[in-house]
């Protein structure tokens, strides 16, 4: 099994989440990345199985919407032919090796629901802890990616026994993990987004309502170099576009404590509990903008 200098970072990232966990939800949501890294994927869906109710919850997803994760529990969860069957396996399980590609191809799950979201090829593993399920990945690429190879199914049996204990050790508290004291927005982002120094200040603009014009002119820099750095935090990130981008942000910077110490600005349209600590710069650019406007007589 060769792993690619991304493949290698990505699963040591991987390990240290789940050696640092505190918390079982999110463990699930801050394991998106490094796994989509690892299997060269593009989607990502985790959900908890609740045997009581029978059916599934407390789902996190990366580059699905949360209008197809509503229509899957509303609807497409009684007519989905693959789910169930790989949830029966235990072990991780390709998509084709429960319905070949071209059955599945034909199914109302895959064309009204699957394609619309560009899930062609997937692999599904279930985490049990003896008979309780403790929680899920569900992990689909585009269909020009090719379907998953032994060598990512060997990958996936390497990290599941940790990521099982991990699980059913935590439970779900509600609890963040603690970081260092008045640790900036942009920091946070370059850590636990993988991200540049520019990259994170220019997504952390965008996430705070600045148009490419405005961020060049606060960073002082190109406007093909803000396009530039816009699109490699699209890409680290794996988002599609500045919505996307926004949530993805505000979902980072989500897990932070703060200190006493630490001045929490909220971003525009975020609860208290989004708030973010922005850079001594970043802090400016907020009071700027929120700053009454001067009119300029004519």
């Amino acid at each position: 099994m060769h792993l690619s200098t991304i493949q290698t970072r990505a699963l040591s990232d991987l390990m240290r989440l789940v050696a640092n966990a505190t918390d079982g939800s999110e463990l699930r949501e801050r394991m998106a990345l490094p796994l989509l890294d690892l299997l060269r994927a593009d989607t990502y869906v985790s959900m908890v199985w609740d045997g009581e109710r029978q059916r599934f919850g407390r789902t996190t997803a990366l580059n699905m919407s949360e209008e197809s994760l509503r229509s899957w529990d509303d609807y497409f969860r009684f007519v989905d032919p693959l789910t169930y069957p790989m949830m029966q396996r235990r072990k991780p399980t390709l998509a084709t090796q429960v319905l070949c590609q071209t059955d599945l191809s034909r199914t109302e799950f895959f064309n009204d629901f699957l394609r619309r979201d560009r899930m062609y090829w997937g692999v599904n593993v279930y985490f049990y802890d003896r008979e309780r399920c403790v929680g899920d990945v569900r992990i689909w690429r585009n269909r020009e990616r090719g379907n998953f190879d032994a060598g990512e199914i060997e990958i996936l049996n390497l990290v599941e026994p940790a990521i099982t204990a991990a699980l059913s050790r935590l439970g779900w508290k509600e609890s963040a993990p603690a970081i260092e004291e008045g640790e900036s927005a942009e920091a946070t982002l370059q850590r636990e987004g993988r991200l540049s120094k520019r990259e994170s200040e220019v997504a952390w603009l965008v996430s705070c309502g600045c148009p490419d014009k405005e961020i060049q002119s606060r960073l002082g820099l190109e406007y093909p170099t803000v396009r530039f750095h816009l699109g490699n935090a699209f890409k680290k990130l794996r988002v599609a576009n500045r919505a996307a981008l926004v949530g993805r942000v505000r979902a980072l910077l989500a897990h932070q404590e703060h200190g006493d110490t630490a001045t929490a600005i909220a971003m525009p349209g975020a609860s208290t509990e989004e708030a973010a600590t922005p850079s001594a710069f970043a802090t400016q650019v907020l009071r700027q903008r929120n700053a009454p406007q001067q009119i300029r007589p004519n």
